[in-house]
């Protein structure tokens, strides 16, 4: 078994998928595919007002998908391609796994 690190730690785990649990924020991502972006930006393309995106953003941050940069006034946000890919191997190892099949229970009431 792999050895855990904080990124890909069960609780880091949950608050990313948790954060991949909504519509809006995969959206964001998507369009994070692409380049990165600034707030406004974001705001623009995606028709939202800054409050409703800012809250989107601090769910992406704290599950690290996402990373900002400041520039001047501006903070710029790409993806975090390193938990993505904890993310990936994550769900990679469920791909070649074969459980063994649940034993009879002696307590047939």
């Amino acid at each position: 078994m792999p050895q855990t690190s904080l990124k890909s730690s069960p609780t880091f785990v949950a608050a990313s998928f948790h954060a991949l649990s909504d519509p809006l924020r995969i959206q964001i991502l998507e369009l994070l595919r692409k380049q990165e972006l600034c707030v406004c930006d974001i705001c623009d393309r995606l028709n939202v007002p800054q409050s409703k995106l800012s809250f989107h953003l601090k769910n992406l941050k704290e599950a690290s998908l996402v990373q900002g940069r400041q520039n001047g006034r501006w903070i710029y946000y790409s993806l975090n391609l390193s938990q993505l890919k904890i993310l990936e191997q994550y769900l990679a190892e469920y791909k070649n796994i074969n459980p063994f099949p649940a034993q009879l229970c002696e307590n047939n009431d």
